[in-house]
C-alpha cells in the first residue's frame, strides 16, 4: 500500500512539473487575462491623460504590455484591438484612415516595438 501511495505521489509530481497541454493551457488563459488588463490599463490611462494625440501611443503600449506576457496576451490584445476597432469604425465615424492608423500601433506594439514611437510631446511621463 505504501509503495503504491509513493508511485501515485511521484506520479503527480512528474506529471505537474512536465510541460504539458494542462499546463501549457492554463498559462495560455492566464496570459490572456493579464493582457485583457493590460489593454484595459492602457485604455483608462489615455481617458485620465485625456491628451490631445495620445491614442496612438495608448494602443501601442496597451499591445506591448499584452504581448510581452505571452502567446496568450498577444492573443488578448489582437482581439480585444480588432473588436474594438470594428466597433469604433462603424460608430464613431472617424473613418477608414484613423482605423488603419489605430491598427498600425496595435500591431506595432503587439510586435514588440517602442510604444514611444507614438509618444506625442508633452504627454507628461507618468504614462
Amino acid at each position: 500500500m505504501r509503495l503504491c501511495i509513493c508511485f501515485v505521489l511521484l506520479s503527480v509530481i512528474v506529471c505537474a512539473s512536465a510541460d504539458n497541454p494542462f499546463t501549457r493551457g492554463g498559462r495560455f488563459v492566464l496570459d490572456a487575462a493579464g493582457g485583457a488588463w493590460d489593454t484595459l490599463r492602457a485604455y483608462r490611462d489615455m481617458r485620465e491623460a485625456n491628451h490631445v494625440g495620445a491614442d496612438k501611443y495608448f494602443h501601442a503600449r496597451g499591445n506591448y504590455d499584452a504581448a510581452r506576457r505571452g502567446p496568450g496576451g498577444a492573443w488578448a490584445a489582437r482581439v480585444i484591438s480588432d473588436a474594438r476597432e470594428n466597433w469604433q469604425s462603424g460608430v464613431s465615424g472617424r473613418g477608414a484612415e484613423d482605423t488603419r492608423a489605430d491598427q498600425e500601433a496595435n500591431a506595432w506594439g503587439r510586435n514588440g516595438g517602442d510604444p514611444n514611437r507614438y509618444r506625442p510631446p508633452g504627454l507628461p511621463s507618468k504614462y
